[in-house]
């Protein structure tokens, strides 16, 4: 699939931008191909990593489903965690609450499925969504800055490694940035592994 016209984003607004590329993300999701990449390269990035916890995200509207291959991750050695944000209040960092599988979800915040597990945990890698990105490895998110300011605010002295999962077609040669705004370590997406 070829890049979307966000390839060039600079005559965009961000709003526009973001628009294009959940379309192109949309289409892209429809490819199982692509999904059947994507979830190959994430378990050569937790491989390559070898974390011992792992932070993903639980899918929305055409957003890379993980859930697949961070089970087939945790299945491989049981005292390997995986976890799921959890958003606590608005405009606050995120925490991590542990994840199986057979876990029963429950309804949170912008009514986004959370784990019903209150144990809290501290990932050594996170994925996080992408609905762009760019060579540098600055992201596009749905604008509610839920990553930065958990990244930002990080609890203990490092930071996990972080890992932006989004499709091929989603970058783009440059993003708008903010002040606040924190590169990613990696990208992966069904085409490559950006360091």
């Amino acid at each position: 699939m070829e890049p979307s016209i966000a390839r060039n984003p600079i005559a965009k607004s961000k709003s526009e931008l973001r628009r294009a590329l959940l379309e192109t993300r949309l289409e892209a999701a429809r490819e199982p191909l692509l999904n059947d990449a994507l979830s190959r390269r994430i378990l050569d990035v937790l491989n390559d990593r070898a974390p011992v916890c792992v932070g993903f995200y639980w899918p929305l509207t055409g957003e890379f489903d993980a859930r697949g291959a961070i089970a087939v991750w945790l299945a491989a050695d049981p005292s390997r965690t995986a976890s799921l944000p959890v958003i606590v209040q608005r405009g606050a960092p995120l925490e991590f609450h542990a994840w199986t599988p057979d876990m029963p979800m429950r309804d949170g915040q912008h009514r986004i499925p959370e784990p019903t597990s209150d144990r809290v945990v501290i990932p050594d890698l996170l994925f996080v969504p992408c609905v762009g990105f760019d060579a540098h490895g600055y992201r596009l998110g749905y604008g509610g800055g839920y990553y930065d300011r958990t990244l930002a605010a990080w609890p203990g002295a490092q930071r996990p490694v972080t890992v932006g999962i989004a499709y091929e077609a989603c970058r783009t040669d440059a993003l708008p940035r903010e002040a606040h705004d924190i590169p990613l370590d990696a990208i992966v997406t069904d085409s490559a592994i950006y360091p």
